[in-house]
């Protein structure tokens, strides 16, 4: 049957996306008892957490070990914990941060389902954002495409969680991509879970060669920590040579106990808004996990028994489009950790930029207590008024991306965009006439931490 007539939604808030950031914004939202609709084109929630394997999550911590991301965010790890489906947050033994939070990505896409329906929030899955209307600076609607139609949703608020700035592109919101003057981005890595691993045997290969691994890995502190990550393995890659432009094997254990997660693949040099490119870029990542897992089984410690399990429904995007927005976070913002009055979620993550073009990772930590602050003006693009952005895409330079793009940041700014959204219905006002101190009442009051006194001391 061919559906030819747009069928009509309405909403208070709509929230395009449904990982990380878009399923806090919409509990958010939802719990501030505004009808809310998140969509989501999978068939599951949980976006590059889920799609695209992207785990543990890095981190809720400054590199001190001070817990510097709670509320909603938190909470959601509360509730995989008290499922057996987490252990909460453990010692990194990459030794990159102090803390990294292993999940059950299968259980978390369960969880998020009951927490969205507990808001009262409606999911709408398999459907596909490709069009907004927009009056006078102002998101009148969008268009999704589903198997059952068309559907036209009408809301007062909306705020884009796609990772790509989607609907803020549509919309006509400025947006930028990738580093000044070659506008390149971040490479894409196709990752991918190995089974029947041998992790004593690894660990103690570690303690034996510990040249071969991250000058900041824990080594006198192995004997006793479980084995929660692994960087290095540089003479096995060396000798290797395989067409991969990358330094050295990245893995993390669990959530089985002879299981390992690879983020070892790099596809450089192709636009994630691309469908050509990002077609080429499937193509290439599927390639390289066969080269890659063949080269682990072959050649590492501990891996003689291992197989590949699982690969990633797509490949992982670090970096596409953001939004040009009111307040760009600066690279000396983050690493000074420089406060704002209109603070409305703090990160310890470092910067951590992917080289767009050569092989290595470029790293910089953040100074004083550790954590930096991230501005609500980020959160709010130029020109279109009813529209708040979370996540990955929020505006930024391309190097401070390289942080604030990680899980649990994007965790706390989609609350905050969602609480943002919250009250700009309560009120009639625009995202940008919201009280930040209202803003930042709300925020506190559901566990976020906002302020240099107030981060936890996790004792890992």
């Amino acid at each position: 049957m061919k559906h030819t007539k747009l069928q009509r939604m309405d909403a208070d808030i709509v929230v395009c996306g449904g990982g990380p950031a878009g399923i806090n914004a919409a509990l958010a939202a939802g719990r501030s008892g505004a009808k809310t609709i998140l969509i989501e084109r999978y068939g599951f929630l949980g976006g590059m957490s889920t799609i695209a394997l992207v785990y543990p999550w890095m981190t809720f911590h400054t590199t001190e070990g001070k817990q510097v991301i709670g509320g909603i965010a938190q909470e959601i790890v509360d509730r995989l914990q008290a499922a057996g489906a987490s252990p909460g947050h453990v010692r990194d033994t990459v030794g990159f941060v102090n803390t990294i939070t292993p999940y059950d990505p299968e259980y978390y896409k369960i969880l998020m389902f009951d927490m969205l329906r507990e808001a009262g929030v409606t999911v709408l899955l398999h459907s596909f954002m490709d069009e907004v209307h927009t009056v006078d600076d102002v998101i009148e609607s969008i268009e999704v495409t589903t198997k059952s139609g068309r559907f036209n949703i009408y809301a007062k608020q909306f705020v884009d969680t796609t990772g790509d700035a989607d609907l803020a592109f549509l919309s006509g919101a400025p947006c930028l991509q990738g580093r000044e003057g070659d506008k390149q981005t971040q490479p894409m890595t196709m990752k991918f879970r190995m089974r029947g691993v041998d992790l004593d045997e690894v660990k103690q290969y570690m303690i034996d060669h510990p040249d071969e691994f991250y000058k900041k890995t824990p080594f006198d502190e192995l004997e006793e920590l479980p084995l929660s990550g692994v960087l290095g393995y540089y003479k096995h890659w060396k000798e290797a040579d395989l067409p991969i432009n990358r330094d050295q094997v990245l893995f993390f254990t669990g959530p089985g106990p002879d299981e390992v997660l690879v983020n070892t693949t790099r596809v450089q040099g192709l636009d994630g808004t691309n469908v050509q490119d990002l077609t080429e870029a499937e193509v290439l990542g599927r390639k390289q996990v066969k080269m890659v897992s063949d080269f682990m089984r072959n050649c590492l410690p501990g891996f003689q028994n291992a197989s590949l399990s699982s690969v990633g429904t797509q490949i992982g995007i670090r970096e596409t489009r953001r939004i040009d927005g009111q307040y760009a976070l600066q690279v000396q913002d983050v690493l000074q950790g420089k406060p704002f009055p209109d603070c409305i979620a703090r990160s310890g993550y470092p910067i951590d930029i992917h080289d767009p073009t050569g092989k290595g990772v470029e790293a910089a930590w953040v100074e004083g207590d550790g954590a930096y602050d991230i501005p609500y003006r980020c959160l709010l693009p130029q020109k279109i008024n009813n529209l708040l952005v979370a996540g990955r895409c929020i505006s930024t330079t391309h190097e401070t991306l390289a942080t604030t793009r990680l899980t649990p940041s994007c965790m706390a700014t989609g609350q905050a965009a969602g609480a943002a959204a919250g009250l700009s219905v309560k009120h009639s006002i625009a995202p940008s006439e919201v009280n930040i101190e209202e803003l930042q009442a709300v925020l506190r009051s559901q566990g976020a931490m906002l302020d240099r006194d107030d981060s936890l001391e996790e004792g890992v």
